[in-house]
Order: C-alpha cells, then structure tokens, then sequence
C-alpha cells in the first residue's frame, strides 16, 4: 500500500468509519487518481438512498479537510453486492418470475 493510501485509510478510521459503523456501514478504497478517491460503501451504506449525502458530508469532508493536498474529491462506486445477486436469484427462481 502506498503512503498516500496509508493516509487516507488513516483519516477514514479515525474519522469516518466510526460514524459509519454505528448505521451498520462501511467504506473501501477502491483507487485514488488525480485527486479524485474513488470509495465503494458497503453493509448498510451499500446502495443506501444516502449514501450520496453521506459521501459528502462525511467522507469527502473529512478526507478534503485532512489532506487537501491529496484528495480533492471523492466519489462513491455504486455496484450490486454478490450477496444482493444471490437474493434476486432466489426469489426469481423460487417464484418463477
């Protein structure tokens, strides 16, 4: 892991993931490029209608107010969790849709 990864995954522990582990949550780096921290939510934060909002009132906040020089934003990645298809699955096949 580099040092700037480092940094940020110190910020988000301190700062961060505390907040969002009492709502059931999590946050994962996925990448940083050209300033931009590229962050999957996951537990309860995944998919959630806000994690938008928690992104930048929290995530983002906390990581351009930490280190200014290294993240200048933050974006969520929005994918479907392997245990979500599982459930869709489940339900098309048991109910025959």
């Amino acid at each position: 892991m580099s040092e700037d990864l480092k940094r940020i995954e110190a910020v988000l522990e301190e700062k961060v993931r505390p907040s969002l582990r009492n709502h059931g949550g999590e946050v994962e780096v996925e990448r940083l490029e050209n300033g931009v921290l590229y962050v999957k939510m996951l537990g309860q934060c995944a998919g959630c209608p806000s994690a938008d909002l928690t992104n930048e009132s929290l995530v983002e906040a906390e990581l351009t107010a930490a280190l200014p020089e290294l993240v200048e934003r933050v974006i969520v990645v929005q994918n479907v969790s392997d245990e979500l298809w599982e459930q869709a699955k489940r339900l098309l096949r048991d109910h025959h849709l």
